[in-house]
């Protein structure tokens, strides 16, 4: 038993089980055991990979995104370029660099990253070297400006609740103790208003994931950019509309029980793309792409063609793979989706509802 474990298993003693989303807001974010608070996840000596950290590319591609959407803006300045959940500050160092030739791009950008974790904090100031930095704790914290913003692999962090439909009513999973072991459970079934919607598209015995911290920070993005312009680039897995149980713990790489480890394992849940575009109104959406569709769109074969000419033996193999697994739909090319919020005036960037060639 972690000491988390411990201590979570008093509190439901005391006061009964508690929500999925309460577990996974302690398992993440406890202040001394919570899983972010005391490793660092990223990588191959973490947890997981994310896409930045498997190549250059995508970050120097979600940068030219960017970076283009200013340009067909007008260019504003200043404007305000920002990434939630900024992990070890690789993806905007490439964006960064990427855009280090786009005229007055880095002039104008007043470079800020939503994370409230002091250590991370420090390793991205590290990674950033120089480059003058602000950060916020809460999107809440973003300015009232021109934002043009990415969000990788944000929102499958965020705490969600489980609902399962019994009959015209939905049973919540809770998180209780048998025989001083934490288990999943279910409360006793009652209509809710908020999933109202979903009995048409439910079948009895479906399950249906919400993530109730998700709607305020698009709430907030959304309104920055209909008032001031911008454009937010959200990639994650998941899918348009929330099905299914997703709730999952990855750690060293491999799934594991999410209730065995507390605060030592990563927690995750796919990705309603479709209640993040409600959420941002009324800033407009895109339509949702496929992560390969999108890197595809905005020219990786030929980045990665031109990377591989000064590269040999593993490094070449190993930036051939890295192609493959960004794009592939059997590897990240189809589970990640794309999202683009825009002002509801003006096109999406670069990519979003774009033909393919």
């Amino acid at each position: 038993m972690t000491p988390l474990a411990a201590l979570l298993a008093a509190r439901i003693r005391a006061s009964g089980p508690m929500t999925l989303a309460e577990y996974m807001a302690d398992c993440l974010l406890h202040p001394d055991h919570g899983y972010y608070a005391t490793r660092d996840p990223f990588g191959a000596r973490g947890d997981f990979t994310t896409a930045p950290e498997i190549s250059q590319m995508f970050g120097e591609l979600m940068g030219i995104c960017l970076a283009q959407g200013w340009l067909d803006q007008g260019s504003p300045a200043p404007f305000t370029l920002a990434e939630l959940g900024p992990g070890r500050g690789t993806l905007m160092a490439d964006i960064l660099r990427a855009t280090r030739a786009v005229p007055g791009f880095h002039a104008a950008a007043r470079v800020t990253l939503v994370e409230a974790s002091p250590s991370l904090r420090t390793i991205q100031r590290r990674t950033l070297g120089d480059h003058p930095v602000n950060w916020a704790a809460t999107a809440e914290d973003l300015p009232e400006a021109p934002l043009f913003l990415i969000a990788n692999e944000f929102f499958d962090a965020l705490p969600i609740r489980q609902f399962t439909r019994q009959g015209r009513g939905w049973a919540e999973t809770v998180v209780g103790l048998t025989e001083g072991r934490l288990t999943l459970g279910r409360t006793c079934p009652a209509p809710l208003a908020a999933l109202e919607h979903r009995l048409t598209d439910t079948p009895d015995g479906g399950i249906v994931e919400t993530c109730p911290a998700a709607a305020p920070i698009m709430a907030r993005i959304g309104a920055i950019i209909a008032r001031h312009g911008g454009a937010a680039l959200i990639i994650d897995y998941g899918d348009w509309r929330a099905r299914g149980d997703t709730f999952q713990a990855l750690k060293d790489h491999r799934f594991a029980d999410p209730l065995a480890e507390p605060g030592a394992a990563d927690l995750t849940a796919h990705v309603d793309f479709e209640a993040l575009a409600k959420a941002a109104a009324p800033a407009r959406a895109s339509r949702m792409v496929e992560q390969g569709t999108l890197l595809n769109r905005l020219g990786i074969a030929a980045r990665a063609a031109r990377l591989a000419q000064s590269l040999s033996g593993p490094a070449l193999q190993s930036h051939l793979a890295a192609h493959h697994r960004l794009t592939d739909a059997r590897e990240m090319g189809s589970l990640f989706k794309a999202l683009a919020i825009h002002p509801p005036a003006l096109s999406p960037p670069p990519g979003f509802d774009a033909p393919d060639a």
